[in-house]
């Protein structure tokens, strides 16, 4: 069996980031798949799941709120390895061009107040499972270390 891109990619050289995982073609457009890897893999703790699932309702809810890009997402998820997450936007994108929208995402995540999006049993197959606090610990932290000081190897997947 074919291996999938993603399972290509040199785990061992991967810093934390903003990556283009992929691109596909969707009829006349182009959808963006990107690697938002909040921890560097198998050389630092991954996320709990409860943080994990705080921030993936709280960055759907942005995402699908914002001003500007409610109608260019696809889809945000977190990476089953819990290092991080896919975003998928419409469009032929690079890793720079989302640079802003994350910044802002991830200062959203870590200033939220009040109670999570969608954190009750009518809405979530496991509401219970939230962590706000650590939601935000992790989302400041990413925010603070590595979005705030993005270089070329947190923008390009290793080689």
């Amino acid at each position: 069996m074919k291996k999938i891109e993603s399972f290509q990619v040199n785990h061992l050289n991967l810093k934390r980031g903003i990556y283009v995982s992929r691109k596909d073609a969707a009829g006349d457009s182009t959808l963006t798949t990107f690697d938002i890897r909040m921890k560097e893999p198998n050389n630092e703790p991954v996320i709990n799941t409860a943080e994990l699932h705080t921030i993936e309702h709280l960055g759907a809810t942005f995402l699908r709120n914002h001003s500007e890009y409610n109608d260019l997402t696809v889809y945000f998820g977190p990476m089953g390895c819990r290092t991080g997450f896919y975003v998928i936007f419409k469009g032929d994108l690079k890793s720079k061009d989302i640079i802003d929208i994350m910044k802002e995402m991830f200062a959203f995540i870590m200033n939220y107040e009040g109670e999570v999006p969608g954190a009750d049993a009518k809405s979530c197959g496991n509401y219970l499972d939230m962590n706000l606090p650590m939601a935000k610990y992790e989302g400041a932290k990413f925010y603070n270390e590595v979005l705030c000081n993005l270089k070329e190897k947190n923008l390009n997947y290793p080689l």
